[in-house]
């Protein structure tokens, strides 16, 4: 055997046209991985999508506002959705909120509406020997899904007591921070999410309506 093919045949010679797949391997299998994950998403997608039309007839050529709708809320986003009355936007957002299987809320916003009446408060309870004590009392964002309805008619200062909810997830009443994707049951702040699973605890969105700025409610 020369010396030319005793050094082509050396085990580090021998190594180096098997480190390629040898490499690729791992990334294939989680490329395949990623893929199933994909598809399985995209399923559950379509199923959940085409659940939520069975309830909402679309407009020609405006299929697509209820995947766009979906996007927003995987992406954790909140909607504000605007057109004119009786078109179906609170049919969408309860549709919605039933098809994926989350707590739903509803505030309907009118100009005397208070801060309280969306977050809660605490008020004071009697126990047995007669003694006062906190109990906060949740309002209607403990929920996984709220429905805003007719935000526009409601006052800044009313609409700015969502703001710390959406952006933050949290909210603070009487100096007590609370979820709003969880229910309270009392003023100890223990939770139960015996209605939602705990799968859905701290999920929470808020799906606006509003109809157009000339038109004050209907």
């Amino acid at each position: 055997m020369t010396e030319e093919t005793m050094t082509d045949a050396t085990p580090e010679a021998a190594a180096e046209p098997m480190a390629a797949p040898t490499a690729a391997a791992p990334a294939e299998a989680a490329a395949r991985l990623d893929q199933a994950a994909i598809d399985r998403f995209a399923s559950r997608f379509a199923s959940i999508a085409a659940e939520v039309r069975k309830d909402i007839l679309s407009p020609e050529g405006e299929e697509d506002f209820v995947a766009e709708l979906l996007t927003a809320l995987f992406a954790r986003g909140h909607v504000l959705l605007e057109s004119r009355p009786g078109l179906g936007k609170t049919t969408l957002v309860r549709s919605l909120g039933a098809a994926l299987g989350l707590q739903f809320g509803r505030v309907q916003f009118t100009p005397d509406l208070m801060p309280a009446d969306i977050t809660g408060t605490t008020i004071l309870r009697t126990d047995e020997r007669g003694g006062l004590y906190p109990e906060f009392q949740p309002g209607p964002i403990f929920a996984n899904v709220l429905l805003a309805d007719e935000i526009n008619r409601a006052s800044p200062k009313t609409q700015a007591a969502l703001l710390e909810a959406m952006a933050e997830r949290q909210m603070t009443v009487a100096g007590t921070t609370y979820k709003p994707g969880q229910n309270y049951t009392d003023g100890s702040g223990d939770v139960a999410n015996a209605d939602t699973g705990s799968d859905a605890a701290g999920l929470f969105h808020v799906l606006a309506t509003q109809n157009p700025i000339e038109q004050e409610g209907t």
